[in-house]
This record gives C-alpha cells, sequence and structure tokens, in this order.
C-alpha cells in the first residue's frame, strides 16, 4: 500500500483524534483519514452520477 504525507492543521488532527483509540470508531488515524477518503470519493461518485459524468467522461 502507498503512504503519502500531507499537512493538517492542528485543529483537525484534535477533532480526528477524539474518534481514534480502544472503544471508538476508527483504530488509527490513518484509518479514519482512508475512511473519510473512501466516504468523500462515494458521495462525489454520487454527484457526477446525478450529472451524468459517470465512467470518467467529461
Amino acid at each position: 500500500m502507498p503512504k503519502i504525507s500531507l499537512d493538517m492543521p492542528s485543529e483537525l488532527l484534535d477533532d480526528l483524534k477524539i474518534h481514534v483509540g480502544d472503544d471508538k470508531k476508527f483504530v488509527s488515524v490513518a484509518d479514519a483519514v482512508r475512511t473519510a477518503c473512501r466516504k468523500m470519493l462515494d458521495q462525489l461518485d454520487a454527484i457526477d452520477s446525478r450529472h451524468g459524468r459517470i465512467g470518467g467522461e467529461g
């Protein structure tokens, strides 16, 4: 799996870390970021579908 590096405001990272750890939604910050990216891509696919931009056309 490729690794990436990114800059993130401290406030955003602090808010994200509230949901990471034992008995929380995510096991790691990386897991939270991957999940957020997948959800965002699903939302973008739905928007593209509504606007007729499916399959990389246009």
